[in-house]
């Protein structure tokens, strides 16, 4: 969410990486070279990184363009769609965009926003091609385990639908994934396809390093749709995204410890509004809470104009009595910012 403001609480990633820390070179770096349908030394970094078959991995600009990419691959106008509630609202205007008949299933505040099964097997029919999530969930950050997504993929299966899992912000978890006995959903099944990038949970959305993991058939398809739209990709890019990937451990080491100071700051300023109902995640970058008494536009509108600070309305994401925080900014600003907030929510509680 791209925001101006001086106190930005709207921002749904880390704060930027920058490149000096990068410990690039001019070496590292040419205008053009061999990128027709991937270039090599990146396809084999992420391949390396997310447990893939090269022939698997189809590079992209984005996790967003990622998204692009596979549904239009899996699409065709009048297919159905079900995409989860609340929702990015990316995913619903590309699908719409796409010419998909779009339906729904809910995963509610009362139920701590996950996933219910049933509800997905009540939603879907014999019509749907696609069903789509995101895991972390954008915008509350709650987790989707491998149990719910195989019990996704087993309904998936059973009409002929694929599954989209947006997991750009699962690279948040870091160092977790093992504890929790976690890995892509993209190794559940054939019928999975994943979409990731590195700009959320590392702070290098410049590089636009981006990828869809799918069945390598599916694959094929969405490298000869991608190559429709970016004939070329940026050499440049291609080449620092694979010095990032070398380095991705040190640079998670540093947007954990981050959110490590971050989060117990966010915890303790929602604990201390009565105001305010939310979930607590374990990981992410964003989280969710719900406005009681108040309206959020009016919230939103007061942080703007009095206070230099943005949130993102609930209304976003379908749910306009939510509102989107993000916690991956520089602390000081964050803590700032959460002041700001505190006083916009007292006074929006008295009108």
């Amino acid at each position: 969410m791209l925001s101006h403001a001086r106190f930005n609480l709207a921002t749904s990633g880390v704060v930027s990486y920058p490149l000096r820390e990068l410990g690039v070179s001019l070496e590292d770096i040419e205008l053009s070279g061999p990128s027709f349908y991937g270039y090599e030394p990146l396809q084999q970094a992420l391949a390396a990184k997310t447990g893939a078959a090269t022939e698997s991995v189809v590079a992209a600009i984005g996790t967003s363009f990622a998204n692009h990419l596979a549904m239009a691959v899996i699409l065709e106008p009048g297919d159905e769609v079900l995409i989860e509630q609340p929702a990015y609202e990316p995913l619903l205007s590309v699908a719409r965009y796409l010419g998909a008949r779009v339906s729904r299933f809910q995963r509610r505040f009362e139920n701590g926003f996950a996933i219910d099964p049933e509800d997905v097997n009540r939603n879907v029919t014999p019509r749907t091609k696609l069903i789509v999530i995101t895991n972390l969930h954008n915008p509350s950050s709650v987790i989707t385990g491998a149990a719910t997504l195989k019990q996704v993929g087993d309904i998936a299966r059973r009409v002929g639908a694929r599954v989209l899992v947006d997991e750009v912000y699962l690279e948040t978890v870091f160092a977790q994934a093992p504890r929790l006995a976690l890995r892509s959903a993209f190794h559940l099944g054939n019928e999975f396809i994943v979409t990731s990038s590195l700009t959320k949970a590392y702070g290098l959305s410049g590089l636009r390093c981006g990828w869809i993991l799918a069945e390598p058939e599916l694959a094929k398809k969405i490298w000869r749709l991608h190559d429709l739209f970016e004939v070329i990709p940026a050499h440049s890019a291609e080449r620092l995204s694979v010095v990032a990937l070398k380095r991705l451990v040190n640079i998670a080491v540093r947007a954990r410890a981050l959110l490590e100071v971050n989060r117990p700051l966010v915890d303790r300023f929602l604990s201390s509004r009565a105001d305010l109902d939310y979930v607590r995640p374990e990981f992410g970058t964003v989280v969710f809470p719900r406005l009681k008494n108040a309206k959020v536009d009016q919230l939103c509108t007061l942080l703007r104009e009095k206070y230099e600070t943005t949130v993102v309305p609930g209304r976003f994401f379908e749910m306009p009595d939510h509102f989107r925080l993000g916690i991956g900014g520089e602390t000081e600003m964050l803590a700032m910012g959460l002041e700001r907030l505190a006083a916009a929510l007292d006074i929006v509680g008295k009108t």
